[in-house]
């Protein structure tokens, strides 16, 4: 279940400030009280009314408004998530710089509350020496500055500095505020995973697939990224999902493609994720035309398969061999006894760890949440706590990283 929080929602003066009321709304329709503080500049853009309505909040940017309510203070106490969004290149310096000249800057000064920053900005601002060490001082404070997208900017200009969607901003904030700050722990790494259900195709028009929907997957690298990995997902038919931002996503169908990608792409990485819900079997052969119902020879009711390669092992073999160096954690969807049956299959497969889910009665599979056991092969079990797939990642990636720090010394 979605805990309804007191939220203020921080809107700078810039042209994506138009997106902050998507993300009011997101909140809103989960439950939360939202509060809008925007800059003087940020209405600019965007009027105080629309905000108003919006949220159903009266709308304040200076210090000397409602001073019987001592406002200035107030807000920033009582909220319990601050999201920024957009934050622009001058406002980031202010809060780097502790300044309290405004409503917004005030309310971050006093909160004791989680706080997230989605930058937007030109790149070159972006990448400025000085945006960046204002961006280390607030990561090193405890607060989550999200990476922004790489994208259509201000006029023809295109690259990293870009809003991310509001819909991304809120699942990411509401994570962080379950969780903690996202912290820059997999800086200079490398990350490949696996994403989605493979199909393998009957005949032009039929196929054996699965239900994984990519979710899971999917929120193991956005928070990879955020975590300042350079992630690369191995897709197989997730195109209903959004890309996360900063994430590099090749698309494969078939168990074979993915195969191949995994093992061309594991070469040089730190990290391998097996998310993706690979089919076991294939059909022998794929035919040319549609196959008819009827027909004598029954070849669409009697569909002869073979079995697919199983690339969880074969990228144990290619570790086995000296090919690859990575630490390889896989899945498991089991419907009952799921730990023990998932303990054997680590055991078979030779991984590092394997996330176990539970999938009896069609759970996890293209829902929001998920829960399991991460079990390791030294015979430790991390029992993962319900919660949505990216609270979930990051429960994974703090479990992984500790696993990893043990071993290595």
């Amino acid at each position: 279940m979605n805990e309804a929080r007191k939220v203020v929602v921080g809107v700078a003066g810039g042209i994506a400030a138009y997106k902050a009321c998507h993300l009011v709304r997101d909140f809103k329709e989960r439950g939360d009280d939202v509060r809008v503080v925007p800059t003087e500049n940020a209405l600019n853009f965007v009027g105080a009314a629309t905000f108003e309505a919006l949220s159903g909040h009266p709308v304040d940017t200076g210090v000397f408004t409602r001073v019987d309510e001592v406002q200035h203070v107030r807000v920033g106490q009582e909220a319990e998530l601050i999201v920024i969004a957009p934050a622009t290149a001058d406002l980031i310096a202010r809060i780097a710089a502790g300044r309290a000249d405004d409503l917004l800057t005030s309310s971050i000064l006093v909160a004791t509350c989680p706080i997230v920053i989605a930058p937007a900005m030109h790149t070159e601002m972006w990448l400025n020496s000085a945006t960046r060490a204002n961006v280390a001082t607030l990561r090193k404070r405890g607060m989550t500055v999200l990476e922004p997208a790489h994208g259509r900017l201000t006029g023809v200009d295109t690259g990293p500095g870009r809003l991310l969607e509001p819909g991304a901003i809120a699942e990411l904030a509401r994570t962080v505020a379950q969780t903690g700050p996202i912290e820059r722990t997999l800086e200079g790494k490398r990350v490949l995973i696996s994403a989605g259900g493979t199909q393998e195709n009957i005949d032009p028009v039929r196929y054996i697939g699965n239900r994984s929907s990519g979710r899971q997957g999917f929120a193991l690298a956005d928070i990879a990224a955020h975590k300042g990995a350079t992630v690369t997902v191995v897709a197989a038919n997730t195109e209903s999902l959004d890309t996360p931002a900063g994430v590099e996503v090749v698309r494969v169908r078939s168990t074979r493609e993915l195969e191949a990608e995994m093992l061309t792409r594991a070469v040089g990485a730190d990290v391998v994720i097996m998310a993706a819900a690979v089919a076991d079997f294939r059909p022998a052969a794929e035919a040319s035309s549609k196959l008819k119902k009827g027909e004598a020879d029954g070849a669409l009711s009697t569909i002869h398969l073979t079995e697919n390669p199983d690339v969880l092992r074969l990228l144990v073999d290619r570790r086995e061999a000296g090919e690859i160096d990575a630490l390889i954690v896989g899945f498991a969807a089991e419907t009952d006894n799921a730990l023990e049956y998932g303990k054997a299959k680590l055991a078979r497969k030779g991984a590092d760890m394997l996330m176990v889910n539970d999938v009896a009665g069609g759970k996890v599979f293209g829902e929001e949440r998920n829960r399991g056991w991460l079990v390791a092969s030294d015979g430790s079990v991390n029992e993962i706590a319900d919660g949505t797939k990216h609270v979930i990642a990051v429960q994974m990636w703090e479990a992984m990283e500790k696993w990893t720090e043990r071993f290595a010394n």
